[in-house]
């Protein structure tokens, strides 16, 4: 179950990074980039989410080889969640948690046929595999 106010915060970055960047022409494909980070304020161990525009997209390749051609990235632009009160948890759980915003996003997000617009969508960690959570049916 998604948090409403999280979800609201990561709604309007996300809206954000869609509506004041124009994503290249040649974009196919967008994936949800994540990493483990430290707070600089307290230290704590956080974990971040970044977008980018890919001109290649293969649905059947689970290494996600075609996200590492990007065409526009929001860089340093990444929207953070704090796993603190929950304890250790593991990958599995924090990619749970994004999915399930980009998931609600895609849904109902202001600007989510940007992202539709695309023959495909993944998420994953940066060093490991990518999961496919969006596949338009009807692309080329």
């Amino acid at each position: 179950m998604v948090n409403t106010e999280v979800y609201e915060h990561f709604a309007a970055w996300l809206d954000a990074l869609l509506e004041n960047n124009k994503m290249p022409e040649d974009t196919m494909a967008y994936n949800f980039n994540l990493y483990e980070d430290r707070s600089e304020e307290t230290g704590e161990k956080m974990y971040c989410i970044q977008l980018i525009a890919s001109d290649r997209f293969d649905p059947d390749d689970e290494e996600g080889d075609w996200a590492c051609y990007e065409v526009w990235s929001s860089e340093e632009d990444l929207f953070s969640l704090n796993f603190s009160d929950e304890g250790e948890v593991g990958y599995e759980r924090v990619e749970e948690a994004f999915t399930e915003l980009c998931a609600e996003y895609l849904e109902k997000g202001r600007s989510s046929g940007v992202l539709r617009s695309a023959k495909g969508i993944g998420i994953g960690f940066v060093d490991g595999d990518i999961n496919i959570i969006y596949k338009a049916s009807n692309k080329e």
